[in-house]
C-alpha cells in the first residue's frame, strides 16, 4: 500500500500545502518510504524536498523549508507503506481464527510486522523476523518492541503457534539484548499448555534476560462462542495460582482479569510501575480510577443530572467506584451498565469487543441525560463498531444522547457536564 494521506493535521504544514485525503507522498529528496519509520527519518531535516502525487493523478515536486524536527502534520492510511509482513502461525488461542463472518475486513488481518509493534505497540512473535529485518532494526536501533512470548519451552512454543520457528523464541530474544535493544514480552496464559510449572519455567527463562527485558504481562485467554475445540478459560483456582506464581518474579504483572477472576482487590498503583502494558488490559482498572481520585469535583450541579456508563462486565467495579463518587454530588444521579457480550459469548469482558447490538440491547431502556461509552468501543478516527454499524446508528436505535469519553483511561471529561 502507498504512503496515502488518510487526513491533515489542522495548522500543519500539510494544510498549508493543500494537502487533502486520497494524495499519495511519493518520495522525500528523493527516496522512497517503506514504513513511518523512513518517514519520521526524512522528515528531520531543516530543507527537504516532496513528491506528492495528488487525488487527480498530477505529481507536485516542493522544495521545503521547516524546523529540524517539525513534522508535516500527515495523517497517513496506515503506518507501512508496502505489504505489511503477515502472520504465519496457527496459534491455538488466535482470537482472529475465532471470528465469524461478517465484521469489519481490518479484523481478519493477522500481522507480525516488527515495524508495527516499534510504531504503534503490537505484539509480534519473531517467527518471520528475517536477518535483514534484524539488520535494519540494528542499525536504526529500533525498540522498544513488544513481543508474545507465552511459553519459552521450545517444543511446547511450536506447538501452541504450530510453527517450526516457534522454538527459537529465547534465541530471538537473546539477539535483542546482544544488540541493547530493549523490549516487553506477553503471555497468553492457556490452561493445560503454559501455565503452572510451565509458567514457571518462562518466567525463569525471562528473568535472565537482564535489563533489555523492559516487563512482562500475563493475560488470559480469550474464548469466544464461535471455537469449536477443548480450549480451557482461565477459572478461579488458576487465576488465584497464576498471581501467586507471577509474584515472585520483577517485572511481571497480571492482567486486571486475574485479579477479578481470582476475588482479589486490584493492586495499587505501585504494582503496575510505569503502567507500560496498559492497553493489554495490565493497570487499566487502577489507572482510571486515581484518575477519578484526582478530579476536583464540584459539591453540586447547576440542575438535575442523570448519566450513565455504558462499560464491558471487566471494567464494571471501577465504574461502580466512580459511581459511587459523582453520586455525593448535590443534584447528579449517576448509575452503570454492564454490557454483556452475546456476540462473542459470556468469556469476552472487554470494551474493546462491544458489538453496537450488545450496546443497544443494554442502554435501550436506560433512563439518563447522557449516556457515556469510552472510545475504545469504536474503531480508530471512525464512529464504527466491530460489526460495522456506526454511532448514529446506535443512537436511532435507542434514542439515548450518547458521548464518547476519548481518553480511555480518564473520566475527566464527565467535568464538562456538570
Amino acid at each position: 500500500m502507498p504512503a496515502t494521506v488518510s487526513d491533515v493535521i489542522q495548522d500543519s504544514i500539510a494544510e498549508e500545502l493543500g494537502f487533502s485525503k486520497g494524495d499519495i507522498l511519493l518520495s522525500i529528496d528523493g527516496e522512497k518510504m517503506q514504513d513511518m519509520i523512513d518517514y519520521n527519518f526524512l522528515c528531520k531535516n531543516e530543507l527537504i524536498t516532496i513528491e506528492i502525487q495528488k487525488t487527480n493523478g498530477e505529481i507536485e515536486e516542493i522544495e521545503l523549508e521547516k524546523d529540524y524536527d517539525e513534522d508535516l502534520g500527515i495523517i497517513f492510511e496506515s503506518a507501512v507503506f508496502d505489504r505489511v509482513k503477515p502472520c504465519l502461525n496457527n496459534c491455538i488461542f488466535c482470537f482472529v481464527a475465532q471470528q465469524p463472518k461478517g465484521l469489519r475486513d481490518t479484523l481478519y488481518v493477522k500481522d507480525d510486522d516488527y515495524r508495527l509493534s516499534f510504531l504503534q505497540g503490537t505484539y509480534i512473535t519473531t517467527t518471520n523476523l528475517t536477518d535483514k529485518d534484524k539488520e535494519r532494526i540494528s542499525k536504526l536501533h529500533l525498540g522498544p518492541f513488544y513481543i508474545s512470548v507465552h511459553t519459552t519451552n521450545p517444543e511446547l512454543r511450536v506447538k501452541m503457534l504450530k510453527n517450526p520457528n516457534g522454538g527459537k523464541i529465547l534465541e530471538n530474544l537473546r539477539w535483542f539484548c546482544n544488540n541493547d535493544i530493549p523490549f516487553h514480552t506477553q503471555i497468553v496464559l492457556c490452561p493445560d499448555y503454559n501455565d503452572g510449572k510451565e509458567l514457571e519455567r518462562t518466567l525463569s527463562d525471562l528473568s535472565s534476560l537482564g535489563e533489555c527485558l523492559l516487563s512482562v504481562a500475563i493475560v488470559p485467554v480469550g474464548i469466544t462462542q464461535f471455537r469449536n475445540d477443548e480450549l480451557k478459560t482461565v477459572d478461579k483456582n488458576i487465576a488465584i495460582e497464576t498471581l501467586k506464581i507471577a509474584s515472585k518474579y520483577k517485572k511481571v504483572c497480571c492482567s486486571d482479569e486475574f485479579f477479578l477472576l481470582a476475588g482479589e482487590k486490584i493492586p495499587d498503583s505501585k504494582y503496575y510501575g510505569n503502567f507500560s502494558q496498559l492497553d493489554d488490559g495490565v493497570g487499566s482498572l487502577r489507572t482510571i480510577m486515581d484518575d477519578f481520585d484526582s478530579l476536583d469535583l464540584p459539591d453540586k450541579t447547576d440542575k438535575p443530572l442523570t448519566i450513565c456508563f455504558a462499560c464491558s462486565v471487566a471494567a464494571t467495579s471501577a465504574f461502580e467506584y466512580i459511581k459511587d463518587g459523582l453520586n455525593k454530588i448535590k443534584n447528579l444521579s449517576c448509575t452503570v451498565k454492564s454490557v454483556k457480550s452475546t456476540y462473542w459469548g459470556k468469556n469476552i469482558t472487554v470494551a474493546g469487543l462491544i458489538t453496537s447490538e450488545d450496546l443497544i440491547n443494554s442502554i435501550k431502556d436506560v433512563k439518563a441525560d447522557y449516556v457515556i461509552v469510552p472510545s475504545i468501543m469504536l474503531k480508530p478516527y471512525t464512529n464504527l463498531f466491530l460489526d460495522g454499524n456506526s454511532l448514529d446508528y446506535v443512537k436511532e436505535k435507542t434514542g439515548q444522547n450518547i458521548i464518547v469519553f476519548e481518553d480511555n483511561y480518564s473520566v475527566s471529561e464527565v467535568l464538562n457536564l456538570l
